[in-house]
């Protein structure tokens, strides 16, 4: 059969460098960093005292007060990214179809934040019966996320949530597109949120020996690629997308940000939290990518790689590409917008989707920022984009996203052209 062709025509986010595509654009070609010292609880005992916060988020304009009771924060930041991207798209949400319109989320932890505290409390008290709050697990379950977002807008379509570590949006998306590929759905909310930034996320990546725990540089310590990363640096909020069939969109009239013209999905199996040294899954999503949509190597314009600012990661990720790619390598832009935005986690792929529309509707190539001394174990040669912005006509971009587990996606956004 024939597939249908996927475009994406709604975004909406909160993200740890704006709260509005207005002012997400501009800090992407600024070269902004998100990162400053936690705010969301008291992070003094922790080894890592600073993270990508999201700034002047304010769920009041999105929820009651009754509702914001009832939900975990991650589950504020998919609503209220669901209500800006339902705007920006222009959608008559109530003359529609609501039953060929669902909803994919993608959340690596859910309600983590929402739990830890009720467990506290009880101890606290001395144990003995437990008092719960009735909201505890609603807050809790990582699937409520899209079920509240299709509560919010009656959508009676495809719904339910992909947990998949870092992947968790991009593999999001990629569901939500083969579903509207089929013909099983003309519109999907698709991406992801999440909000770890709390005493068992920021303790338990610690012990992981994750994060980085540059607290004198904290401002800058998010540095792909750079000799002295240390890890990454935790972030949180919520990135909406719409995505709809070609024809329907173009029949209401709809502006157009790009078309998903490819996805690739993929497996390490080797280790539960590394990659696979030789990068054996790494290479398989984007090659299975490139394949779907029916494109060489050398058509890729910019990469925006999953460049999480770990030893071990960024190399594996760009030796993978130059294995790939070959000499394609050296002509194509890459940069780790994580520099600026942090590791949103389950958000990732769905920010990073952000990302890499704004590359396609600008010509600009965001860089990777706070880059001083590139990693002796990475080609000198390759384009990484390093403090400054970079601008180039950009037709395809494509995205990674690899998650603990060994979960491998990759996402290959097309400027639109019927």
């Amino acid at each position: 059969m024939e597939l249908k062709r996927v475009v994406v025509t709604g975004i909406g986010g909160f993200t740890p460098i704006g709260n509005s595509l207005e002012e997400i654009f501009h800090n992407l070609t600024a070269g902004t960093s998100g990162s400053g010292p936690i705010t969301r609880f008291n992070a003094e005992m922790c080894k890592t005292r600073f993270a990508c916060e999201v700034k002047d988020f304010d769920p009041s304009l999105y929820l009651d007060k009754k509702e914001i009771r009832k939900m975990d924060l991650y589950e504020q930041y998919a609503i209220a990214a669901s209500v800006e991207c339902i705007k920006d798209s222009f959608i008559d949400i109530e003359n529609i179809n609501k039953d060929k319109f669902g909803v994919i989320w993608g959340t690596g932890i859910g309600g983590i934040g929402s739990y830890e505290p009720e467990i506290r409390e009880y101890y606290e008290a001395g144990g003995g019966a437990p008092h719960f709050s009735p909201y505890t697990i609603p807050k809790l379950l990582p699937n409520m996320s899209a079920g509240l977002i299709s509560i919010r807008f009656g959508l009676r379509g495809i719904s339910y949530v992909v947990s998949s570590a870092c992947s968790s949006s991009s593999h999001a998306i990629i569901d939500a597109v083969n579903y509207i590929r089929l013909g099983k759905a003309e519109m999907m909310i698709s991406g992801g949120s999440e909000a770890p930034i709390n005493l068992s996320g920021i303790g338990g990546f610690n012990a992981m020996k994750a994060l980085s725990e540059n607290n004198e540089e904290m401002y800058t310590a998010s540095r792909p690629f750079d000799s002295s990363r240390d890890g990454f640096v935790i972030a949180e909020g919520g990135v909406a997308l719409l995505l709809e069939e070609k024809e329907h969109a173009i029949q209401r009239g709809a502006k157009i940000y790009a078309e998903i013209a490819g996805c690739g999905l993929s497996s390490d199996a080797y280790h539960f939290t590394a990659p696979h040294p030789e990068g054996i899954g790494t290479i398989n999503v984007m090659k299975y990518a490139l394949e779907d949509a029916g494109i060489k190597p050398s058509d890729i314009d910019y990469i925006n790689v999953h460049g999480t600012s770990t030893p071990m990661g960024d190399v594996v990720e760009l030796t993978s590409i130059q294995k790939l790619f070959g000499e394609a390598a050296y002509k194509v832009n890459m940069s780790s917008t994580k520099s600026m935005t942090g590791h949103m986690l389950g958000a990732a792929g769905a920010v990073e989707a952000l990302a890499s529309i704004f590359a396609i509707q600008t010509g600009t190539i965001p860089p990777t920022i706070n880059f001083k001394e590139l990693d002796p174990n990475i080609d000198p040669k390759l384009n990484l984009t390093v403090n400054k912005a970079q601008h180039r006509d950009v037709t395809y971009v494509m995205s990674n996203n690899f998650g603990f587990g060994g979960h491998n996606s990759t996402l290959i956004f097309k400027k639109f052209s019927e």
